[in-house]
């Protein structure tokens, strides 16, 4: 019985060899990366079409800060942290992680803390903005302002604005307080200096003049 494959030209028979098959499954990888970067960008632009655009020059818009109302001229890319600092000379409010790690940029938005380097000053809307210098009333500083002098809660000083803010809210929302309530409530603000003991005890302290 005559082979079929008997006389055939070895240079004509098909197969897979590692170059071949690594160009092959390149080009189906970029194939679908290409396809899955133009579904992104069709999402994006259909969220885009659907929202509300800024920019990409400076707009003027109004924030109530500290009970004042203000007029600021302001990019798009402005965070909250910056307008505050930058355009309405606030700068009790630190910046120093930029990333939303450390809290000493915390303010309060309608009562509530929040990171104000990682919020868009655009995103805040008609809510008010209460920042470090807005905690002390009528010259008088607030029962924790006090007590973090009196206990020596500082040292840089970097964290102390965010901290106190953590504080201020944790007595206006709880009122009989202990050792781990403070120590929950400023978890998410860093201090390199080490002055955590001394930021519980001034709280603790400052809990007790206000209740």
């Amino acid at each position: 019985m005559e082979d079929k494959n008997q006389g055939s030209d070895p240079k004509k028979t098909k197969s897979i060899t590692r170059r071949s098959f690594l160009r092959g499954a390149g080009l189906s990888t970029a194939g679908s990366v290409l396809l899955t970067t133009n579904t992104f960008a069709l999402d994006y632009k259909e969220q885009l079409a659907a929202g509300k655009e800024f920019g990409p020059e400076a707009m003027t818009i109004k924030m109530k800060v500290n009970g004042i109302t203000e007029s600021l001229s302001v990019e798009p890319r402005t965070t909250l942290a910056s307008a505050l600092r930058d355009h309405l000379e606030l700068t009790g409010t630190k910046i120093v992680c930029d990333r939303g790690s450390c809290s000493a940029c915390t303010v309060y938005l309608d009562g509530k803390p929040v990171n104000s380097c990682m919020m868009s000053v655009f995103d805040v809307g008609d809510k008010e903005i209460t920042t470090i210098e807005g905690i002390a009333q009528n010259g008088k500083l607030h029962p924790v302002q006090e007590a973090f002098i009196e206990h020596d809660a500082t040292q840089c000083g970097y964290c102390t604005p965010g901290m106190v803010m953590s504080c201020v809210h944790l007595l206006d929302t709880n009122t009989d307080i202990n050792l781990e309530d403070v120590k929950k409530a400023t978890r998410g603000n860093l201090c390199r200096c080490g002055t955590h003991p001394h930021v519980f005890k001034a709280t603790l302290s400052a809990s007790k003049k206000t209740t």
